[in-house]
């Protein structure tokens, strides 16, 4: 069953967490790796962050690197010689599953911002619908990162008897004050680019410069000031590279900035990006019960790994151990791990000594 990208069409409309509309067509697009057992009950259920696809590692049929290729395959944390992984591109964003960039089916043309208000229980929900699909009704666990992390726990709280174990990585109950600071202001630089025309832009194209300076902002929120200290110090870029230009690129931790900036954009769907960003604003636990120890104390999973970093300052340890401390209360056996990394939020995909053995651990 392991392969290249599939699509699942869901049999019936998606209806929305917020604002009564229903999706009357959703394709959820989703990987698998490793074999799903007789029992049927070996499979995990992972989430991505805001910007992966479903493509989290490579196989037989897509031989590409994967996102999260050091933590999937045989002999690794995920090792597929025992789990059934399958992924989920995000509903909402643009490698295939049912998005703004996706098309109408009621009008024959791009959603754009006729896409209802999207939240993380949608996304959550989506992937209950892909399980449904795949004939499974019991997850050996469901994890993610980031946004992830945040689906995670959405998925666990709405369908608590699914999954047996809960894995959120860098994730947290609710947005902050913050990150929510920081999210909008990403949006605001991508709506203020003239090209972005009230979303109404050509596929493919759009707020490029929009685009890549919200992507900047990204960056800088990804990684600690300590890593980018030890990496870049004030290494000037070379002389051959200069243009001239009093206000041009002069440290070469702009430079980073730019290639990565630059890299990102055409890949994602300015759409798209919007609504996921808003996505992980209006997240909160507390909505399902009243607080988030209420919306905690619906887990009915047997075990949790939760992990954060200390140089996260984008989702704050803190987050982290609110969350393992209400699932602890609810009877669950907690692994709470925080974790001495210098690349702050994006430790998670890059920082494989500190995460692999950890996360290979708990699901071994």
């Amino acid at each position: 069953m392991s392969g290249a990208r599939k699509i699942y069409t869901m049999p019936g409309p998606l209806r929305m967490y917020r604002g009564g509309c229903s999706l009357s067509r959703v394709d959820v697009a989703y990987e698998t790796w490793g074999e799903l057992n007789e029992a049927r009950d070996n499979a995990i259920l992972l989430f991505t962050g805001l910007s992966p696809s479903a493509h989290a590692a490579a196989s037989r049929l897509d031989p590409s690197p994967g996102w999260w290729e050091e933590m999937i395959g045989k002999d690794h944390p995920i090792d597929t010689r025992r789990y059934f992984l399958i992924c989920m591109n995000s509903l909402g964003s643009c490698f295939g599953s049912t998005g703004p960039a996706s098309v109408n089916p009621d009008s024959g043309e791009p959603y754009r911002l006729d896409f209802p208000v999207l939240s993380l229980e949608d996304v959550a929900r989506a992937g209950k619908e892909l399980l449904r699909g795949l004939g499974i009704t019991k997850l050996a666990a469901v994890m993610g990162a980031s946004m992830g992390g945040m689906t995670a726990l959405a998925f666990a709280v709405k369908f608590p008897t699914v999954a047996e174990a809960v894995v959120s990585i860098s994730g947290a109950a609710r947005a902050l004050p913050f990150a929510i600071a920081l999210r909008s202001l990403q949006r605001e630089i991508i709506r203020s680019d003239g090209a972005w025309n009230r979303g109404s832009y050509p596929l493919g194209a759009g707020p490029v410069r929009g685009m890549q300076l919200a992507r900047k902002l990204g960056m800088i929120t990804y990684r600690s000031s300590k890593e980018w200290q030890l990496r870049f110090g004030r290494e000037r870029i070379a002389e051959e590279r200069k243009t001239g230009d009093a206000f041009a690129i002069d440290f070469e931790v702009e430079a980073y900035m730019e290639a990565h900036a630059r890299k990102f954009t055409g890949q994602f769907d300015p759409n798209c990006y919007l609504y996921l960003s808003r996505a992980m604003d209006l997240f909160d636990l507390g909505d399902h019960g009243g607080s988030v120890e209420a919306a905690l104390g619906r887990v009915r999973a047997k075990r949790a790994l939760i992990m954060g970093v200390e140089t996260d300052f984008l989702f704050p340890l803190f987050q982290q151990k609110e969350i393992a401390d209400g699932l602890e209360a609810a009877g669950l056996d907690v692994t709470f791990a925080g974790l001495d990394s210098l690349q702050g939020h994006d430790a998670f995909l890059v920082d494989m000594d500190n995460f692999r053995p950890r996360i290979g651990e708990f699901l071994a």
